[in-house]
């Protein structure tokens, strides 16, 4: 039985793979760390990992950049993996994650359902086939209480694609500012902000007369914490290193 540790226990996604975590056999949550608890009550939760008195096999962080950077801390010292899945993490916080690769099993990703990380390897097919004579725009939609725009998915899914063509595109995230027409290379990315809306994303491929869209649609928040726990169970034995939904959708297929 693998013992995880949810960084960001009770947050939305926090209680998501609480639930998920309940219909499996193959894994239990052992304790959890989030600033918010109430350490007068009897509970596996606690304020700070300086707190825990039990290790963890694997922690599972959606939490804050100030959180994930706490987890690093933690793992570095008693030497535990992790999944990290908390989004707009600085240049600072992704190479302390990189140095943790050294010694851990650390996973990464920002979107954690299998279905986006399919879109993304679709969207680099369609990008190679397509070419130059096809525009390409990403639109994402969240609800209105997510902080960071536009959403680390859709960063993901640019740079997948821009990666895969040797980096050539020029992200545009604003175009009212200016008038003129649109450069070759743009990549233009948007973000919408509404009600309770878990994540959509679209990739658009516009050309000559037709357009190929490609789109996700999450409908709640439990694809991303079954992503997150069958992630943390791929990488409970694992050797010292960095992963990611590839590696996972590869041992899938």
């Amino acid at each position: 039985m693998i013992k995880i540790c949810i960084s960001g226990f009770l947050g939305k996604m926090g209680n998501s793979i609480k639930e998920q975590i309940e219909s499996r056999s193959d894994c239990v949550v052992s304790t959890g760390v989030d600033y918010c608890a109430d350490e007068s009550k009897p509970s596996v939760v606690v304020s700070d990992f300086t707190k825990l008195t039990e290790k963890p096999d694997v922690i599972i962080d959606f939490s804050s950049a100030v959180g994930t950077q706490k987890v690093i801390t933690y793992c570095t010292e008693k030497l535990v993996p992790c999944v990290i899945c908390t989004t707009g993490l600085d240049e600072t916080v992704t190479a302390q994650l990189k140095e943790l690769s050294l010694l851990v099993p650390v996973f990464t990703s920002a979107n954690m359902s299998l279905g986006i990380n399919l879109l993304i390897e679709l969207a680099k097919i369609a990008t190679s086939v397509l070419g130059d004579s096809f525009d390409i725009e990403i639109i994402e939609k969240h609800h209105h209480r997510k902080l960071d725009a536009p959403s680390g998915t859709a960063l993901m899914i640019a740079d997948a694609i821009n990666e895969s063509e040797n980096n050539k595109y020029n992200y545009v995230y604003d175009r009212h500012d200016y008038r003129k027409p649109r450069d070759k290379n743009e990549m233009g990315i948007h973000a919408i902000r509404g009600g309770t809306i878990v994540g959509d994303h679209e990739v658009i491929f516009a050309g000559t007369d037709e357009v190929l869209s490609l789109s996700h649609s999450a409908a709640s928040r439990d694809v991303f914490a079954n992503g997150a726990i069958n992630a943390a169970v791929y990488i409970k034995d694992k050797p010292a290193g960095s992963y990611n939904m590839k590696d996972l959708i590869n041992q899938i297929i």
